[in-house]
């Protein structure tokens, strides 16, 4: 037997409310394409800076979750990153970073 599901209901007024000026007048003034680039970070407990873009290269380094760092070109599936904190240059595997996201609305 299934249960009810309980969900809150929105007047038309509230769903279709206007923004008010307040609002409005605290969006930024300049669009994304003027903002710079988001930082990437990790997105796995750990993942390893090596000399080369192989798992098989010499290990220089480790980046923590949530670490943020700058890519500065890409091979197939691995990045080559800078670590701003220690200063170790080197290449990460692609499938634990992730680029920070910004929404923009124009």
């Amino acid at each position: 037997m299934l249960g009810a599901l309980a969900l809150p209901v929105l007047s038309a007024t509230t769903a279709n409310a206007a923004p008010t000026t307040a609002s409005v007048s605290a969006l930024p003034a300049s669009n994304c394409s003027s903002l710079p680039p988001l930082p990437y970070a990790v997105h796995a407990k750990a993942v390893t800076i090596r000399s080369k873009a192989s798992s098989k290269s010499t290990a220089l380094g480790v980046l923590y979750k949530s670490h943020k760092f700058t890519v500065s070109k890409k091979s197939g599936n691995w990045v080559y990153i800078t670590d701003k904190t220690t200063g170790v240059k080197g290449w990460v595997s692609g499938t634990y970073v992730y680029r920070d996201v910004r929404m923009c609305l124009d």
